[in-house]
């Protein structure tokens, strides 16, 4: 009863947020829905037992999510892509090729012979499926992977020449930003609303 109210509870939000990708007008928006689609994913594969590959569903796509926000607000021709636009980009072609891959997927889970289980299932399943995939390289690739974390938290903390103090003032209190984009003197705008008005 728990494993189909869990089932339920992460697979209706996974498929509601999936659709809403395709349903919004702004490629933020359409992000922030795949992301959270793919969180109930991740959580769906962490109830089927594969505790690891769901982790790694879950940190991978939260990066990959957070990281693709960030550049669209620094580098899309609309601010943070909020303006409204189309999703949708051969709709007849993709229409085709989605319900195609459906009938072969779906012909694939029913027809397909599933193999019987062989012998006993391993006494630590994170540690055997890091070994199968990765052999007598996991710890290399584990330090890899922070090594890349904080590769990517550095490069975004230099990326940000200025901080909220330096924009609000010391004590936050300013109203406005002092940058050049929000109505600031772009140069010294932190002495600006250190003095307590904004412009």
């Amino acid at each position: 009863m728990l494993d189909d109210v869990v089932f339920w509870a992460l697979a209706g939000p996974a498929v509601a947020a999936a659709v809403m990708v395709f349903r919004f007008a702004s490629m933020a928006r359409a992000t922030y829905a795949l992301l959270a689609s793919l969180l109930c994913v991740g959580g769906l594969v962490v109830r089927l037992g594969l505790d690891y590959l769901g982790v790694v569903v879950v940190l991978m796509m939260t990066i990959e999510m957070a990281l693709m926000g960030v550049f669209m607000v620094m580098f899309m021709m609309n601010p943070a892509g909020l303006m409204p636009m189309s999703m949708l980009h051969n709709r007849r072609g993709a229409a085709v090729i989605s319900g195609g891959v459906f009938v072969l997927l779906a012909a694939g889970v029913l027809l397909a012979p599933w193999p019987r289980r062989r012998g006993e299932p391993a006494a630590d399943p994170t540690k055997a499926l890091g070994e199968s995939l990765m052999g007598p390289h996991m710890l290399t690739m584990m330090t890899l992977g922070l090594a890349l974390f904080a590769t990517i938290v550095a490069t975004v903390v230099l990326a940000t020449r200025r901080g909220r103090y330096d924009r609000f003032g010391d004590d936050l209190r300013a109203r406005r930003a002092g940058d050049r984009g929000d109505g600031g003197d772009g140069g010294d705008g932190g002495a600006r609303v250190r003095g307590g008005a904004g412009p």
